[in-house]
């Protein structure tokens, strides 16, 4: 139980990371994009910039493969989390079970 509940905040904090990278390479991108708004025809920004466009998509469709693989990280996350609330709901029902037997051995004692 220990053991799923670590894994669980390592993979949290991995996701977290990853987030946190995938913002940091937005605004590095949306920087870049808002400068190269301020120039008229794109053939002038590749001129201009040395910008290639094959390149800006492919950085694209990696940003995208990110959010994908954070989302069902995220997706996983929630699944795990939601077994292990299950577990204590029927860990707690025993124990309600196993306390109540108690009770009644020590009344019988005691009679």
């Amino acid at each position: 139980m220990e053991q799923k509940l670590e894994k669980l905040t390592e993979n949290m904090n991995d996701i977290k990371t990853l987030i946190h990278t995938f913002n940091t390479t937005l605004e590095n991108i949306e920087q870049r994009l808002s400068r190269l708004e301020k120039v008229d025809s794109i053939e002038h920004r590749v001129a201009v910039n040395q910008i290639d466009l094959s390149d800006i998509k492919d950085s694209l469709q990696r940003i995208e493969e990110l959010q994908g693989t954070v989302l069902e990280k995220v997706e996983k996350k929630h699944e795990n989390t939601e077994e292990i609330h299950y577990i204590n709901r029927r860990l707690d029902s025993h124990l309600i079970k196993i306390a109540k037997a108690e009770e009644e051995i020590i009344m019988l004692k005691e009679k």
